[in-house]
């Protein structure tokens, strides 16, 4: 599976921060210090629905992180996935009476547009679940011959037990995993598990359902959390530096993947930091597609607003916060994308360098761009209150802006 089309990244003088991000592990913040090649998982969409704001601003923050990186001069190893089979996607087929692959395939082209249009930096690798089966069948059968994977009537769960790690990533106790893992997925009450909270692994093939063929799993189709655990091993492997996705992740599927993980290779921990985006919300409840209540990247577009717009939107508010989607926050977007066009459009202007370590030093601090954003505002008031006499200040704040923001001028 192909992904999108990279925009340039301007090149900025000096050298960026090292980055600090909050582990939801941890409970607090940590210094990132990847080595040559900072290595990241950001878990990808479902693809039954276009991209709403929710999904943006998920992705709006790593794209910061890798900014951050690249900036450091480090190169980037991007791992991002695509669930281009699950329960959610078949449902809307069948629904819609459409074949889900032309769903899948359709809306994922889609989301494409979307991160190109927002400029979002591409995955190096962009892996769907159905093409990486051939990886996933060897991992589970390898689990299972550990003992810590079962049947249950022909499908395959894991035994969380078996990873004394289990519960590290989002340090819920159980009786508040169990009412999440019924919310988000999992089947807690089925008869036969050893543990409510077992995940299944494998899917044994149900009439009118797709399958593919499992070899001594028996034909059928991936659990959520193993597709993404063998694409990272698969391009990442153990201990890479950030597994990313929204707050809602965080249990099951990031716990449930990290066991899975650590138990294949004995190795811990799977992820160095488990980074995760606060949920949108759209007249007082989260955007979500099992509501309806959202607002799509795709709709804004079709009706004139400028893609630069609709990110610095995201950006006003700090990754790790919930917030709301209203028509004021696209409006006050899109009159500071016109103060600062204006603002560097002038032929000079006050000094910039102060700007940009103001900047380096915000999106350090744990991805701070709404403090990032104040800091060119208040350059772009000096700009227009007395403006100066520096001919390179005007593209520095651009070049700036464009490489750390991702917002073109």
């Amino acid at each position: 599976m192909h992904a999108w089309p990279a925009s340039d990244v301007p090149a900025l003088p000096g050298t960026g921060r090292p980055l600090r991000l909050h582990d939801t592990s941890t409970g607090g913040p940590v210094s990132i210090d990847p080595g040559p090649v900072a290595r990241i998982y950001v878990c990808g969409i479902t693809p039954y629905d276009a991209t709403h704001m929710g999904h943006a601003a998920t992705y709006n923050a790593f794209d910061l992180v890798q900014r951050v990186w690249l900036d450091t001069k480090r190169q980037v190893q991007y791992v991002q996935n695509v669930t281009d089979v699950d329960d959610p996607l078949l449902e809307r087929a069948a629904d819609t009476g459409e074949d889900w692959t032309a769903l899948a395939e359709r809306e994922t082209a889609l989301f494409r547009e979307d991160m190109t249009a927002l400029r979002l930096l591409p995955p190096a690798h962009y892996i769907g679940a159905v093409e990486a089966i051939p990886g996933i069948v060897p991992l589970i059968e390898r689990l299972r011959e550990m003992g810590a994977a079962y049947d249950v009537e022909g499908d395959v769960y894991f035994s969380v037990e078996t990873d004394p790690h289990f519960g590290a990533v989002s340090g819920l106790d159980a009786a508040a995993m169990r009412l999440l893992a019924a919310e988000r997925g999992g089947d807690p009450e089925r008869p036969g598990k050893k543990n409510p909270l077992d995940p299944m692994l494998w899917r044994t093939r149900r009439e009118g359902e797709p399958s593919w063929d499992g070899a001594s799993l028996g034909p059928g189709r991936p659990g959520w959390h193993i597709e993404c655990v063998a694409i990272a091993l698969d391009h990442l492997g153990m201990g890479f530096d950030v597994q990313g996705g929204g707050s809602d992740l965080a249990f099951p599927h990031h716990e449930m993947g990290a066991s899975h993980a650590q138990v294949l290779t004995g190795e811990y921990p799977y992820a160095k930091a488990y980074v995760h985006a606060g949920m949108v919300a759209l007249d007082g409840e989260k955007m979500s597609k099992s509501r309806g209540n959202l607002v799509f990247v795709s709709t804004l577009r079709r009706e004139g607003v400028d893609p630069a717009a609709i990110r610095l939107a995201l950006l006003a508010h700090h990754y790790r916060a919930d917030w709301e989607w209203t028509d004021a926050v696209l409006s006050e977007a899109v009159e500071r994308l016109g103060r600062w066009r204006a603002a560097v459009s002038r032929p000079d202007g006050p000094s910039a360098e102060g700007l940009l370590a103001e900047v380096r030093e915000a999106l350090a601090d744990d991805l701070d761009a709404p403090r990032a954003l104040a800091a060119v505002d208040a350059w772009v008031a000096l700009q227009a209150a007395d403006g100066g006499t520096d001919t390179g200040a005007p593209g520095l704040v651009s070049r700036t802006v464009d490489a750390l923001l991702g917002v073109a001028l």
